[in-house]
């Protein structure tokens, strides 16, 4: 079965929350502003494992990646200001729901033991960020000859004010929550 979040989003959650929390008006309800993607490569000293990276990060979020640089430099880290230190994009519009549709149904239950999202993983603002061990739990991997497998970071954008805003929003999108 097919799930669209935007679908989700506009037939069931905005009703449900409208009824739920008292919003007056559609555009104070809760909505996904965008997904923001990183993954650190400070570590890793093999440009050619870094391009394996970049390009299996790419098939899989369908969208090219940015380079991250340093902000500052710190010696006992070894890093300069400008030096490269990973890669990053920022999903927004169709990209942004069709990765979360192939992250919350189809990556996230293939992860190991997996028995639901935790909620400290809501933040203070209401964002949710969910880290991923290892890349080869996503479709696009399935073919792919894969020597090294990676993790990296998405961070779900919302509108939400506050924690508990946050947890009730997701909590209506369908996203899976532990007990």
């Amino acid at each position: 079965m097919a799930f669209d979040f935007k679908k989700i989003y506009k037939e069931e959650a905005m009703p449900k929350l409208m009824k739920e929390t008292g919003y007056k008006n559609i555009m104070s309800v809760p909505k996904i502003e965008k997904v923001s993607i990183n993954i650190g490569t400070g570590s890793i000293k093999d440009e050619e494992q870094k391009k394996r990276m970049e390009s299996n990060l790419t098939l899989i979020i369908g969208q090219k990646l940015s380079t991250r640089p340093a902000k500052k430099s710190i010696a006992s880290f070894k890093t300069r200001k400008g030096m490269p230190l990973g890669f990053g994009a920022t999903l927004r519009g169709k990209r942004m729901y069709d990765f979360l549709n192939k992250m919350v149904f189809v990556a996230l239950p293939r992860r190991r033991d997996f028995r639901g999202l935790d909620i400290n993983s809501v933040d203070e603002s209401g964002n949710l960020t969910v880290g991923f061990k290892d890349n080869l739990v996503f479709p696009e991997m399935a073919g792919q000859d894969i020597k090294h497998s990676f993790g990296f970071s998405a961070t779900i954008v919302t509108t939400a004010k506050n924690k508990k805003e946050g947890v009730e929003f997701f909590k209506a999108m369908k996203f899976p929550f532990s007990k």
